[in-house]
């Protein structure tokens, strides 16, 4: 890992458009870091933004390794489950 803070670009329609971001995540010592902001009145919003997130994620996947974009679904999908499933569940 690098000692300095990675950053991705801003994506291109946000640039332009602006927006208002609501998550930012990085690998720190190997867990997750995230920043969040609440962003939407229902949390259902959450769950549509989490999905199209793990699509994304499966096709980077996909473009950038051997794995299919439905396996690579597959397996967030299954590490999904796994951790909802561990004691203290989404904590």
């Amino acid at each position: 890992m690098s000692e300095t803070f990675q950053a991705l670009d801003i994506p291109p329609d946000a640039q332009e458009q602006g927006g208002i971001e609501v998550l930012r995540a990085a690998v720190v010592d190997g867990a997750v870091s995230v920043a969040l902001r609440r962003a939407f009145d229902d949390p259902a919003t959450w769950g549509r933004l989490l999905i199209d997130l793990a699509g994304q994620a499966a096709r980077a996947y996909a473009a950038e390794t051997e794995m299919s974009e439905d396996e690579a679904f597959e397996r967030i999908r299954a590490g999904w489950e796994a951790e909802s499933l561990r004691p203290g569940g989404f904590n």
